[in-house]
């Protein structure tokens, strides 16, 4: 690979990394969840939670979209469904494989095994 064909790559892959300190936020936003469940039950705060995201994003999104709001209302819409909905199934994958838990089939695996062929496709092709 030449020096500059890696120094894409690699700035590809720092941009597909999340900041650490949006982890920070997840945790903290995870522990006072924990902490509220305790209280309230599970699918009381699950629902508060999916509320309370479905109002940020809606607030966030009329921030930034100005005077499109209206036209782009359902893209922004199908764009946060299929984001949600993938974040769901990573995580029933990563909590069922981490519990021993069988959570039936993954949406995302086509999409993961096409991923670690690219992989190892980029690592062979690193070697050769």
């Amino acid at each position: 690979m030449t020096d500059e064909a890696n120094d894409q790559a690699q700035q590809a892959e720092q941009q597909n990394q999340l900041d650490p300190k949006f982890f920070t936020v997840v945790n903290d936003y995870l522990e006072l969840t924990n902490k509220h469940s305790k209280e309230h039950g599970l699918q009381r705060i699950s629902m508060a939670s999916m509320y309370a995201a479905a109002r940020f994003n809606a607030h966030a999104y009329m921030s930034a979209a100005g005077a499109d709001v209206a036209k782009d209302r359902q893209p922004f819409l199908d764009y946060m469904t299929r984001l949600y909905r993938r974040m769901l199934n990573e995580h029933l994958d990563g909590l069922g494989h981490e519990r021993g838990i069988d959570v039936g089939p993954s949406e995302l695996e086509a999409e993961l095994l096409a991923q670690q062929a690219a992989q190892k496709a980029q690592q062979d092709q690193a070697q050769a």
